[in-house]
């Protein structure tokens, strides 16, 4: 197939979005798709190795999420590349400027469409005049209008299926996890993580606490920050590594002086994807106090890179991570510190909850995230050109009882209401 990618947020943005369509992308050409990206200028693109592959539109920073961009020119181009590229099938994965351009895409030349639902807004309403504009109920009313114009929604969790549930999306909705790409994530040496230790300036024999991703307000990583203070009694020469950027970063490195933690708390600032594998061997724990994931695709890397993964209940993990098995798990942000020196005191649990990871992992491959969406997309596409095929089979019929139905609707003086329909199975 010839399938069409459009995004906001592509690569060498880091974020868990960007990094799901890298491993789909992959994936797809290696099943033998061709495979185009549509996304937004970044001045630090490699512009040449994306030649033929990934097709860029002018754009400018998002005004709520500046680190995010939007695009604001070159449109009609776009357009009249996907006629000549001949797309079997449109994947959306933003609800903005390059959702909004793929819908209308799929509209103009009849490609059937789908949509990934990556981001629960409810969740970011902080960002938009600190939640004073747009309200819950207003976002579930967008979201609806949105997801129901395509043929199927995909949702990475059932988390994420239930909030589209529950804001009425009517359309079918696969729940497809987005899968690990293992060999990215495999165990360096001693000799490799001594290096990188050295470089940041950490001490070689302490425990290292990882926290890896967006540094936003929805990461809750200020309970990582104030759990610091009861984990240090116990265990004085723990480290907390902070690897990422994001809105609140200053805000946090301001928390930590001002709790005196600048010697146990150490911000890296972003990583290149190529050095991501790299970082995660520093931590003898990864830990995550959101429960705002919709892939929860950090919690998979570390499990692959073999660190424990310490994590928030909440319903995006239900059924993959479970207390002391899997991973370390933790109700409220209170029980945050204990759960950590929990871990750091039980090596022997610890092997136990890694090697029972592994099986985890293995179930979360990028190879069966890439067939899982192709499945999809030949379903969705059968799907529709059954439609149109129907569709076009009606339409004499369709222009007589359209004719007839005016002629009785004078007659009787009664109104005609179009009706709305979609897929339920």
């Amino acid at each position: 197939m010839n399938i069409g990618i459009f995004t906001d947020t592509y690569s060498p943005q880091i974020s868990g979005v960007a990094t799901s369509i890298m491993i789909l992308e992959k994936e797809l050409r290696r099943q033998g798709h061709n495979v185009y990206i549509f996304t937004t200028t970044d001045p630090n693109a490699d512009r040449k190795s994306e030649e033929g592959r990934v097709f860029r539109m002018p754009s400018i920073p998002f005004v709520f999420f500046p680190e995010r961009r939007v695009a604001i020119a070159g449109m009609n181009k776009f357009i009249r590349l996907v006629g000549e590229l001949k797309l079997d099938i449109i994947h959306t994965h933003t609800e903005f400027s390059l959702g909004l351009l793929g819908k209308k895409i799929a509209k103009k030349y009849h490609i059937p469409s789908i949509h990934t639902y990556h981001t629960m807004y409810v969740d970011y309403l902080h960002y938009i005049a600190k939640g004073k504009i747009l309200t819950p109920s207003m976002v579930r009313k967008m979201t609806r209008s949105f997801c129901e114009s395509y043929a199927a929604v995909i949702a990475p969790t059932q988390k994420v299926q239930h909030h589209l549930e529950e804001c009425g999306v009517q359309n079918y909705i696969y729940t497809i996890p987005t899968g690990t790409d293992i060999s990215s994530f495999k165990k360096s040496s001693a000799e490799q993580v001594a290096e990188l230790k050295q470089k940041l300036g950490l001490n070689l024999e302490a425990p290292v606490i990882l926290s890896l991703g967006r540094v936003a307000h929805e990461k809750n990583i200020d309970a990582v920050i104030m759990a610091m203070p009861e984990i240090l009694a116990e265990k004085p020469d723990a480290q907390l590594v902070i690897v990422g950027d994001g809105p609140v970063r200053k805000d946090l490195e301001k928390m930590a002086e001002l709790n005196g933690l600048t010697e146990n708390i150490l911000f890296t600032g972003a990583v290149d994807w190529q050095e991501i594998g790299s970082y995660y061997q520093l931590g003898d724990l990864f830990v995550s106090a959101s429960t705002s994931e919709t892939q929860g695709l950090t919690y998979f890397e570390a499990m692959a890179s073999g660190i424990p993964v310490i994590a928030k209940q909440d319903e995006s993990i239900e059924g993959i991570l479970t207390n002391e098995e899997t991973a370390f798990l933790f109700k409220n942000d209170d029980e945050l510190a204990k759960t950590i020196i929990h871990a750091l005191e039980n090596p022997e649990l610890v092997k136990r909850v890694i090697e029972s990871a592994d099986h985890v992992v293995e179930a979360m491959s990028a190879e069966q995230f890439g067939l899982n969406v192709e499945a999809a997309y030949l379903e969705i596409k059968a799907y529709f050109e059954d439609k149109e095929k129907l569709a076009d089979r009606m339409k004499p019929t369709l222009i007589r009882s359209k004719i007839a139905s005016q002629v009785f609707s004078i007659s009787s003086n009664t109104h005609i209401r179009k009706g709305r329909s979609s897929r339920h199975d």
